[in-house]
């Protein structure tokens, strides 16, 4: 890969690696822009094939955070960051603190968060040496379980989707397929359910279907069949680029809306779709709710006002769907369309100067003579 290359396609601004022999840790810091404000993005912990396919992965990942936070409405960049290990043995209090130690020295450029591998108690130890952090344990401060933001935020999302579909907002009496049961799943069944909606789920674990029958009356479908159950809402919140050539012709909904993330393999696929007369709610756009959550955090935490502001992801979802019939595209190039149109126009704002700092030195040569 020629990193460089790469950085200059997309632009980004900053990448660091991060290694300390004593701790094991070998780490990936990525700042993709800060035109809004400091870069925010979890901290993922993964075994990785190569440390190529750390970075790769740290470079898309950060560059979504940007998208997510312009289109959220928050005064926030995009960045991301990746430790190289296992999570299930290679976590130590030393790591975390290590990892911490290099944050601190970007100065605030850079906020890191809970992610795929990481935890609040991980988030704690980072937070030990650095106070650019956020998502750690409400013991310790800060905004605790991200997953019900996420969860209300999708279903914001949806409502706005089914209000474009079928005339209005309600989810009562629709059908909703669900796929993934994980912490974000399960709490968007459980408003679902309290919204009237019809369930159908399918997870890998068979505890977890159970529990959600047992709970919300669901429909339980085998995990390889609850991409073509009929539904009129199909909700991918498990693992992303569920939307592929295999999956496509299965398809039997007229909405797709969910909180994986990278739901599309390949850009096309949203092309596809709406050919289709699938409306898709972009998956940047609609799981952003963790991410505005634990946003909060940096105002002093107040559940109130982070719920008021995820509730605000309908609005984002219906100027998605404008803003494609604005320019007959794609629901997912209209959400980036979205997001750099907030960008360009706090990057084209004018720049005055506010005093040289030779000045400062000119003064004190003075006062010294």
């Amino acid at each position: 890969m020629q990193i460089f290359e790469k950085l200059e396609e997309y632009r980004y601004e900053q990448v660091v690696f991060c290694h300390d022999k004593a701790t094991g840790l070998k780490a990936i810091i990525v700042i993709h822009n800060t035109t809004l404000g400091p870069a925010l993005g979890g901290c993922r912990m993964y075994p990785y094939e190569s440390e190529e396919a750390a970075v790769v992965d740290c470079l898309r990942l950060a560059r979504g955070m940007t998208y997510k936070a312009a289109v959220s409405g928050l005064n926030l960049g995009g960045g991301k960051s990746v430790i190289i290990g296992d999570p299930e043995r290679d976590k130590s209090e030393a790591l975390f603190r290590s990892f911490g130690r290099y944050i601190e020295t970007l100065g605030g450029r850079y906020i890191t968060a809970e992610d795929v591998g990481t935890s609040t108690e991980d988030m704690a130890n980072i937070q030990v040496e650095t106070s650019y952090v956020v998502g750690v344990d409400k013991t310790y401060g800060g905004s605790g379980d991200p997953s019900p933001f996420t969860a209300l935020g999708v279903l914001q999302g949806m409502r706005a989707c089914v209000e474009e579909v079928f005339g209005a907002p309600s989810l009562e009496g629709r059908t909703v397929a669900v796929q993934g049961l994980g912490h974000v799943g399960y709490h968007l069944c459980r408003l679902l359910d309290e919204e009237g909606a019809n369930l159908i789920v399918a997870d890998v674990r068979a505890d977890r279907v159970e529990q959600a029958v047992g709970e919300f009356g669901a429909k339980p479908v085998p995990p390889e069949e609850i991409i073509s159950a009929p539904c009129d809402v199909f909700a991918p919140c498990a693992l992303g680029a569920v939307v592929n050539d295999e999956s496509l012709p299965r398809l039997r909904c007229q909405i797709i809306a969910g909180s994986a993330n990278n739901v599309l393999l390949e850009p096309r696929h949203g092309e596809e779709l709406a050919r289709r007369g699938i409306l898709y709610a972009p998956d940047y756009v609609i799981n952003a709710g963790g991410l505005i959550n634990v946003a909060d955090e940096l105002e002093g935490y107040n559940a109130q006002r982070a719920t008021s502001r995820v509730m605000r992801i309908y609005d984002a979802v219906k100027g998605v769907i404008a803003i494609s019939k604005r320019d007959g595209v794609p629901t997912h190039v209209a959400a980036d369309t979205l997001a750099l149109e907030r960008i360009n126009s706090i990057a084209g704002m004018v720049r005055l100067h506010t005093g040289h700092p030779y000045g400062h030195l000119q003064r004190r040569s003075r006062e010294r003579l």
